[in-house]
């Protein structure tokens, strides 16, 4: 039986508002979230298992040790600066390649992305225990022979990269799974069926052959991220080639959807994965408060029974998905139908020529 991961620490970070379109709006990231999610694990008949504590080694493997001084200290500092509740930025360098920022305030600007990932006093314990949801999963594949675990992430990561926090995400979980994977395969896939792109997965590994990153999301020239995501970005250096991002029109629903999963499962098969990672969003459904992309239900239990058919160990990572009429449902059929498939996969490598 598929093993879940989850820590009740996850529950300690709340945004609370960003700005859309110079607007303040709530943070939909909702502690909520991973109740709901939960709800939907226990209807399968999953334990939520609580994470080990793997230290910073496997989080230090992906970012930026400036970065992550800049997470653990920054509210305390802003703070003792009569600064506002939150850490939110109000500048940006126009790039990151100048001296480091001594201000706190310019290091806020430096190191987030956008307004939709403030931080507060608790932000880093929920990130941090998030990814330590991520590496245990991860460890129970790779060390302890299952063919998939499922890890309930809150906050979700795939648009943090190396130095830059952005999306609601601080740090790359999906990312962190691949690079504890690779300690033991050779070839890793990152799957991301997000409805926005994983704009961080794809700048950690872009120069990259051996993690291939792949992103199935709503085309960027229309929606967040905005400036990555589209089907030119294909990599850099060593990387060429492995990076493919599947943009889909606005609206587009199951049909649209798993004709584009069938291209990116083509594309593991041919690189050989040895190991998979899914970046698994659910706000691609058509009841998702952001309302990119019309995904059913059951167009979930498909999406979930095509990646099932992938023969080699598979790391689910939770991302996306917000809070709807239909999120638990959309998590229940998604891994009821990967279960179904991957096991009678299983069964099948298991039963093949002696």
């Amino acid at each position: 039986m598929m093993h879940a991961y989850f820590s009740d620490d996850q529950l300690r970070h709340h945004g609370k508002t960003f700005i859309v379109a110079g607007e303040k709006k709530p943070i939909p990231e909702v502690p909520e979230r991973a109740e709901i999610l939960s709800g939907a694990v226990s209807r399968l008949g999953l334990d939520l298992h609580a994470p080990n504590d793997a230290g910073m080694a496997p989080i230090s493997a992906i970012h930026d040790g400036r970065y992550l001084n800049f997470l653990q200290s920054i509210y305390p500092e802003w703070q003792a600066a009569g600064g506002s509740e939150l850490v939110i930025p109000n500048i940006h360098p126009f790039d990151r390649n100048g001296p480091y920022p001594r201000h706190h305030v310019g290091r806020a600007g430096f190191h987030l992305g956008d307004t939709s990932c403030p931080v507060s006093a608790t932000t880093w314990h929920s990130a941090y225990a998030s990814a330590q949801t991520a590496i245990s999963a991860t460890h129970h594949v790779r060390d302890g022979g299952a063919n998939s675990a499922y890890a309930l992430c809150r906050p979700p990561g795939h648009h943090a990269s190396r130095t830059i926090a952005g999306g609601f995400c601080y740090l790359n979980n999906s990312a962190i799974a691949a690079q504890e994977l690779r300690a033991k395969y050779d070839r890793v896939a990152i799957l991301d069926v997000d409805l926005h792109h994983g704009n961080g997965t794809q700048h950690i590994f872009y120069d990259r052959s051996d993690v291939m990153t792949l992103s199935i999301h709503a085309d960027p020239h229309d929606f967040y991220p905005f400036f990555w995501g589209h089907g030119e970005e294909t990599g850099e250096g060593d990387g060429i080639g492995f990076n493919h991002n599947i943009p889909l029109p606005l609206g587009s629903g199951d049909g649209v959807f798993l004709d584009a999963l069938d291209r990116t499962l083509a594309k593991i098969d041919d690189f050989g994965a040895d190991a998979v990672v899914v970046a698994l969003g659910l706000d691609a459904s058509r009841d998702d408060p952001f309302g990119g992309l019309t995904v059913s239900p059951d167009g979930f239990a498909k999406i979930g029974e095509k990646i099932g058919t992938l023969r080699c160990p598979t790391v689910l990572v939770q991302e996306g998905g917000y809070v709807s009429d239909t999120l638990a449902e959309n998590l229940y059929q998604f891994i009821s139908g990967f279960s179904a498939t991957k096991d009678r996969n299983d069964v099948t490598i298991s039963e093949g020529p002696k």
